[in-house]
């Protein structure tokens, strides 16, 4: 198993009000699986997924990453593990508007495996963006900065990508349009892609769905 959650229960404090998240939640993933995590506003889909890829701590129950506890690792080791083997696709893209495409993702590179210039220009490639490789954010829909952050969430050939709302700010066709390239990458390369949406529809380029509803997993099915 990549992934083995068990028990997990996560909390927010403000002064004196503690307001429970994720209450009790059991599932476990497999290598190459591709999981949506669907859920009304507050279920606690996203919160589950920042635990998951170690941007978020939890306080109770096991969450374990590669056979290793994550509440064991050190800060260092997150780091590693964010920068060798997860990769991260948001809903807001998170392009630096003075870097062109290009450089955007050869930044990723530098922090992470490095790559030469002719491997990023064929991730580019890969989602169709490499003939705007000297553009810059600004210049893009945002369809386009979306492939350039699938690119950059691939240059450290990770073994799970983690997606919170992909298609969030995207219309109907271009949302399909980026499901269809994270499912090809998930059947060409094998990667792990686990998806948080508020668009069931879209959860039909998936493996498998996850539903959540008060901080809890309420049904967990394969699809076809």
């Amino acid at each position: 198993m990549q992934i083995e959650v068990s028990n997990l229960e996560k909390s927010y404090q403000n002064k004196k009000l503690i307001t429970p998240v994720l209450r009790g939640v059991d599932f476990s993933i497999e290598a190459g699986e591709f999981v949506s995590i669907v859920g009304p506003s507050g279920s606690g889909k996203t919160t589950l997924l920042y635990v998951l890829g170690g941007l978020e701590d939890y306080q109770k129950g096991s969450v374990k990453m590669f056979n290793k506890e994550l509440s064991t690792y050190t800060e260092n080791e997150k780091s590693l593990l964010r920068s060798r083997s997860v990769g991260f696709v948001f809903q807001s893209y998170n392009l630096i508007p003075n870097l062109n495409v290009l450089d955007n993702v050869m930044l990723a590179s530098v922090i992470g495996k490095q790559k030469t210039k002719a491997e990023i220009m064929a991730l580019l490639k890969r989602v169709d963006m490499a003939e705007f490789a000297d553009r810059y954010p600004s210049q893009l829909s945002g369809g386009q900065q979306q492939r350039v952050a699938i690119a950059r969430s691939l240059v450290n050939d990770p073994d799970i990508i983690f997606a919170d709302e992909p298609t969030g700010n995207l219309d109907e066709k271009t949302s399909h349009q980026i499901l269809t390239l994270f499912k090809s990458l998930h059947l060409d390369l094998a990667t792990t892609i686990i998806m948080v949406t508020h668009n069931e529809a879209l959860t039909r380029y998936g493996t498998r769905l996850l539903s959540m509803r008060d901080g809890k997993v309420i049904k967990d099915e394969k699809l076809d």
